[in-house]
């Protein structure tokens, strides 16, 4: 292992960690939020569930992995450079309480860098769709079905008594929750694996891309001591500003959501976890009533969205083309 490949790995593992701090809370953010449980139990069991998501299927890690990029015409430098995009990104918007889209910067992250390395043939239009569709999934079918599951539950629950609701969504959202854990490791985890394993191949450690255990416990591990350390502040930014919710909502918005992300996972179309529980969390609280949701600060959050694309791809690129320069200096 040469000293380029050491520090793209240990660059893979800070990526995984700031997914765990800026990313990862958002399973937990309407639970803690709904005061159904205490912070330091949501984010054992986030960690917890994020690890079996990470043991339960590798077909998003695949789709990152082999792909988005041609990885038989990059090099080492070409992932570095797509990190540290990464990496810079998601801890500016994690210091503003702003829970950006990691899957949106890593891929756009890779096409930057790609791009500087070998230009427009180094990515697969068939990746690229898996994406769009992602997009399309965590955007429509996050919110119409957020919408959906809060309509029913109104028709069905409008008549019973408030105390004795809010009981049984108190139990319910513990487990929706934790389907949401689950499913944010089967799919967020499962990038920066493909990252790390194609890393590998491109370093001659590995013959041919496939995701052995311990790729996956390490990533993991990873990301569960980024949730633990931080992440409380993306829990304040959408569990409490953007929308005021109740139990039964945090319940519909989280069973919408985990739904569309497992159903993307078993496809191995890697979407945004944020764009998913956040476009639900909007299509429950519009269910109720459209003021219900604090538009100012969803504003924002699409905004980051938005701004993802161009500027890890601006940075990746930029980055990539300074390492590559730098290239017979580092070899």
């Amino acid at each position: 292992m040469n000293i380029m490949l050491i520090i793209v790995l240990l660059l893979v593992l800070a990526s995984e960690f700031v997914n765990g701090w800026t990313d990862a809370p958002n399973a937990i953010a309407t639970v803690v939020s709904t005061r159904v449980i205490s912070p330091r139990r949501a984010v054992i069991m986030a960690v917890t569930l994020n690890v079996i998501g990470n043991l339960s299927g590798t077909a998003v890690a695949y789709t990152i992995g082999k792909g988005i990029i041609d990885p038989s015409i990059i090099n080492l430098q070409t992932i570095a450079a797509a990190l540290v995009g990464i990496v810079v990104w998601s801890s500016i918007a994690a210091r503003l309480g702003i829970p950006t889209s990691e899957s949106h910067a890593l891929v756009s992250g890779l096409a930057g860098a790609g791009l500087a390395t070998a230009g427009p043939k180094v990515l697969i239009l068939s990746g690229w769709v898996k994406v769009f569709i992602g997009l399309i999934l965590s955007s429509v079918l996050g919110f119409s079905l957020a919408w959906c599951v809060g309509k029913i539950i109104q028709h069905f629950f409008s008549d019973r008594q408030p105390a004795e609701s809010k009981r049984l969504f108190d139990r319910l959202q513990i487990f929706s929750s934790a389907f949401m854990a689950y499913n944010h490791g089967m799919n967020d985890g499962q990038k920066f694996i493909g990252v790390f394993v194609m890393a590998l191949v491109i370093g001659g450690v590995m013959p041919e891309f496939h995701v052995p255990v311990w790729v996956i416990l390490l990533c993991a591990a990873s990301m569960g001591l980024g949730t633990s350390v931080g992440g409380y502040k993306i829990i304040s930014m959408i569990g409490e500003k953007m929308v005021h919710i109740e139990s039964w909502q945090g319940f519909g918005a989280e069973l919408a959501a985990s739904t569309t992300i497992f159903l993307a996972s078993l496809t191995g179309i890697p979407l945004s976890t944020t764009h998913t529980i956040t476009t639900s969390l909007m299509g429950v609280a519009a269910s109720r009533r459209l003021s219900a949701v604090r538009w100012k600060y969803s504003t924002n959050i699409v905004m980051a969205w938005v701004f993802t694309f161009p500027i890890c791809t601006a940075i990746a690129f930029v980055v990539c083309y300074i390492l590559n320069a730098l290239l017979p200096y580092i070899s």
